[in-house]
């Protein structure tokens, strides 16, 4: 743990440098533009760049030496069946747990556009949505770009923050340090497994580790030094709770972001009688402790329902391979629940969510498709 601990204090010199650079001569809305247009894995990287970008992207363009692209695409199966059931437990857990980690929630409550409940959302589902294609690292598809922007993203809200005066490296580490990268990591996957199967979704242990090891190899791209990232779904489950949730703890700015949160979803509820379904799930896909310190609401009707509605999903799953009709209702509620997502997040939103052309081809042949707005591949500019 010595070793993990001193991640606290690690940043990512390759993309740190790029942002020093690029502060250093005024440059970061000239390589916003441009970085605007670099969208897909087989783009050229653009002419018109500074050389410490172009340098960047060159050296952050290929996956890992060691990733085995072939247990890669082993995870595009699961995520064909259970890419709807994901997106709930990241939008509904994912992103509480987060908050629950005090250091993390401070850094988002300092970077104004990072503590935005919709842009968070959309950004880190189209995130996911991205890597889960079919060949996230091949020529296509726009995962190897997101995982760049990234990066730079992570460095610029690091440059800033330790300059702002509000931001004591000693005692906390920098700021969005790698020691958070891992702990993200680990919540978007061990944790986003767990919160399925507290609602009721099936997944094997197969699935489990083929959709970890996606993140492993991600993890590597955004700059995670790849020792301090287990190899196994058992050490990564044992790691995120010696790590991760030994890490959480009530604060304000992680109760402020969750309240944020809350009002969002409870917004894409038509009136105010059903508002108490959105806590309710919250608290059923996290851990009891946690929604205390992030003080979601208790409704005890609506716990009632939503355990109830666990129960009936855990049957639906244990029928679906023999019933048609028990498995379309369980893909349709995951997929009227994304659907929902994402009308909230994209309405007058300059992000939308753009499903791969593999997944939405195989939804839409399923039914389950949850929806497929024009995507205009916006991303987010770097902080200045």
């Amino acid at each position: 743990m010595a070793a993990v601990e001193a991640l606290k204090f690690q940043g990512d010199p390759l993309a740190d440098a790029v942002i020093a650079d690029l502060v250093a001569t005024g440059r970061i809305d000239s390589v916003n533009r441009v970085l605007g247009q670099f969208r897909a894995n087989d783009q050229p990287i653009p002419e018109d760049l500074p050389e410490s970008v172009r340098a960047y992207l060159v050296a952050t363009d290929d996956p890992p030496d060691w990733a085995d692209l072939e247990r890669v695409a082993g995870a595009y199966e699961f995520f064909v069946d259970d890419g709807v059931h994901v997106a709930s437990v990241l939008s509904f857990g994912a992103m509480v747990n987060c908050y629950a980690q005090p250091r993390p929630s401070r850094v988002l409550s300092l970077t104004h556009r990072l503590n935005q409940p919709h842009r968070r959302l959309s950004e880190t589902s189209q995130f996911v949505l991205n890597m889960m294609g079919s060949e996230p690292f091949g020529s296509g598809g726009a995962f190897v770009p997101t995982v760049q922007k990234t990066r730079l993203i992570h460095a610029a809200v690091r440059y800033f923050i330790t300059r702002s005066g509000e931001w004591d490296v000693e005692a906390d580490g920098v700021p969005v340090c790698q020691q958070d990268m891992l702990g993200a990591l680990l919540i978007f996957s061990v944790q986003v497994i767990d919160g399925m199967r507290r609602i009721g979704i099936a997944v094997t242990e197969e699935e489990a580790a083929a959709y970890y090891y996606v993140w492993r190899v991600t993890g590597a791209m955004l700059g995670i030094p790849a020792a301090a990232m287990p190899e196994t779904l058992d050490d990564a489950r044992w790691l995120n709770a010696a790590l991760v949730e030994a890490s959480y703890g009530p604060s304000a700015e992680g109760a402020a972001l969750t309240r944020d949160l809350l009002d969002l979803y409870e917004d894409m509820v038509p009136g105010k009688v059903f508002d108490g379904v959105v806590a309710a799930m919250v608290r059923q896909t996290i851990d009891p402790q946690v929604a205390d310190w992030m003080n979601v609401p208790h409704s005890r009707g609506w716990t009632r329902a939503v355990r109830a509605g666990t129960r009936l999903m855990r049957a639906l799953e244990r029928s679906e391979d023999s019933s048609r009709i028990a498995a379309t209702v369980l893909d349709k509620a995951g997929a009227l629940l994304l659907g929902g997502s994402v009308r909230t997040l994209t309405d007058g939103q300059s992000t939308t969510l753009d499903i791969p052309a593999d997944l939405k081809e195989k939804w839409l042949a399923a039914g389950t498709c949850p929806a497929s707005p024009a995507a205009n591949g916006a991303t987010s500019p770097l902080p200045r």
